[in-house]
């Protein structure tokens, strides 16, 4: 069963654990002498689905979101809700969260001392030449929009692939009157020639990390830095760090590529 749930992607396995976790509550219900309502049934759905991912090797928040499922399915019911507001709920988070499926990446948003530390980071000014900067899953263009407004005399690219981040984002640039210096394209950032950029910043997931750090090592030009906010590159120690004080204690790793013994 371990073998088949790791071929599968996380949300796929989930699903399946919170099947088996519907059959083994059901099952415990029937052979002992238990008579529950729905929520207290849904408690222990949601206690066994989260056993099951925990053996499963799940990453540690699906843990949370296994044992609330059920539990939050049947407090929405209660509430008797509208069809059209599931609707519309589903449609908003396919519109946030459609690529996660597919690359493992959700939505994480940088906090604003991730800002202020990528800015200290960015080449020095030089009269008369642009630095480029481009953020790989820019999500709502915080980042973008800060270090855009904080260094004028760079370039700034973002690439989003989840339409409502995207298009949220392309309309921060626009109505910041950022469009001089700032752009966000929608597409995949595997679709990106990392060769033009000076800087290339990715907040992501693990799943990723290793094959971005090969894309990375392939295209990117000597000197140019490639900084990865929380999320480290296995067997190959960052060229150094930088914690930040904010609420998630974020880490800044960062590699100065494709010059020897420096990354």
């Amino acid at each position: 069963m371990r073998s088949l749930l790791d071929r599968l992607p996380p949300a796929a396995s989930a699903l399946l654990l919170q099947g088996a976790a519907f059959a083994s509550a059901l099952l415990l219900v029937r052979l002992a002498p238990i008579h529950t309502s729905p929520l207290p049934f849904a408690l222990l759905c949601g206690t066994f689905a989260a056993v099951f991912s925990r053996l499963a090797g799940l990453a540690k928040w699906w843990l949370l979101i296994q044992f609330l499922f059920a539990p939050a399915l049947v407090l929405m019911l209660a509430l008797e809700l509208p069809p059209n507001f599931f609707l519309a709920a589903f449609l908003v988070l396919l519109a946030v969260y459609w690529s996660t499926f597919r690359t493992q990446v959700p939505l994480y948003l940088s906090s604003r001392k991730v800002w202020q530390a990528v800015e200290t980071l960015l080449p020095a000014a030089v009269p008369g030449q642009a630095f480029s900067f481009i953020d790989l899953g820019s999500g709502l263009g915080g980042v973008l929009t800060h270090l855009a407004r904080a260094r004028p005399d760079g370039r700034f690219q973002g690439v989003e692939t989840a339409p409502l981040p995207f298009l949220l984002s392309w309309l921060r640039t626009r109505l910041g009157g950022l469009r001089s210096n700032c752009q966000v394209q929608w597409g995949s950032l595997w679709n990106c020639d990392l060769a033009q950029y000076d800087v290339v910043f990715a907040y992501l997931s693990p799943v990723p990390m290793d094959k971005l750090w090969d894309k990375a090592k392939s295209e990117m030009r000597p000197g140019a830095l490639f900084i990865s906010n929380t999320f480290m590159v296995r067997e190959q120690p960052p060229l150094y760090t930088y914690t930040l004080d904010d609420l998630h204690h974020s880490t800044l790793y960062i590699w100065r590529m494709n010059e020897p013994g420096k990354y």
